[in-house]
């Protein structure tokens, strides 16, 4: 089918706006881990505001507390900082960049009449979406908002390069890639992929949280503004959980696909065996997790050590190697 030409240029319209918006967010997100109270003073202001929820305002015990909560009892929550204000601004600003993002995507997919994920350059819209979706359901779970800049930094960065050295102009699919499989295969790498983009950051956070909490001269002011390494591990742990049996799913469909197009089921292509590395690693991760109570800093440095893989494998096995996965779309 023909290209829609319009479709594809409001598609990378909506493209690079949402990339200006996720680097305006980001800009939010680190002025409030410069400048807002994290750590204690946020724990506090936490339990303020489950006092004035049950009408305990004036009868706590504690004195910053207490201060907090009588603020707040006119309005039924505790006051906002300036800064607890422009991060609540960056997630507003977040949420519109993915729906600028989603609109890219589906876009891309009308002007082209395929999923959008034939090239890397659409496929790195795909994981970065992914990877964002991601992040704003772990916000409603845990206080991680001032941490938000660290997962939109190589979110913004992969766009970048995708939007611009990577760049393909829309077009049909290539023959090798007109399969069903390519929606079911090509899926499942992309969502686990950017699902694994969180618990890669996350696993870097707590390295360094770990390492101030034994030697608190190290770091300066930055890391005790993390959130607890508890926290950061628990993070990566079921991240890592969720994405590893779509990642594995995502493989086995890559090899009935291989089976049906090239005729065997596994070649140890480039791509097939940094892919296989990477499982590999993760699975490592997780049995470490589960039989060996790994939950610290050999756990993390496992976890970081599959993010590398799952990188080198986007771009230096695309770009690079030759093999019988060579679909980048770039000259």
């Amino acid at each position: 089918m023909p290209v829609n030409e319009t479709l594809s240029q409001y598609s990378d319209w909506s493209y690079t706006t949402s990339v200006v918006v996720y680097l305006l967010a980001m800009i939010s997100f680190l002025v409030e881990q410069s400048f807002g109270k994290h750590g204690t003073r946020a724990a506090e202001r936490s339990r303020a505001r489950q006092l004035v929820g049950v009408g305990a305002g004036a009868g706590s015990d504690s004195g910053d507390t207490t201060s907090d909560v009588a603020e707040g009892t006119s309005t039924g929550r505790a006051p906002r900082t300036r800064t607890e204000r422009i991060g609540r601004m960056g997630v507003a600003l977040t949420i519109l960049a993915a729906a600028l993002h989603l609109a890219a995507l589906v876009l891309r997919g009308l002007a082209t009449s395929h999923v959008p994920w034939g090239n890397m350059y659409e496929y790195i819209m795909a994981i970065t979406f992914v990877g964002v979706v991601t992040w704003l359901v772990l916000l409603r779970k845990y206080p991680l908002r001032h941490l938000s800049a660290f997962v939109l930094l190589p979110v913004v960065i992969l766009m970048f390069v995708g939007g611009t050295m990577l760049y393909a102009v829309a077009a049909p699919l290539q023959p090798a890639l007109q399969s069903y499989w390519l929606v079911i295969h090509v899926a499942a790498a992309a969502a686990s992929s950017g699902v694994f983009l969180i618990p890669g950051v996350a696993s870097i956070l707590y390295l360094i949280r770990s390492a101030h909490d034994r030697d608190p001269v190290k770091f300066g002011r930055f890391a005790p503004k993390l959130p607890s390494a508890d926290i950061l591990d628990k993070v990566a742990y079921r991240t890592t959980v969720f994405a590893f049996p779509v990642f594995t799913f995502g493989i086995l469909c890559g090899a009935v696909w291989a089976e049906a197009a090239w005729g065997r089921f596994w070649g140890w292509d480039p791509k097939e065996t940094v892919a296989f590395v990477a499982w590999v690693v993760y699975a490592a991760y997780l049995h470490s997790r589960a039989t060996a109570g790994w939950r610290g800093t050999r756990a993390a440095v496992i976890n970081i050590v599959g993010f590398a893989v799952t990188v080198f494998n986007l771009f230096f096995v695309n770009l690079v190697s030759a093999g019988l996965h060579s679909y980048a779309g770039v000259g």
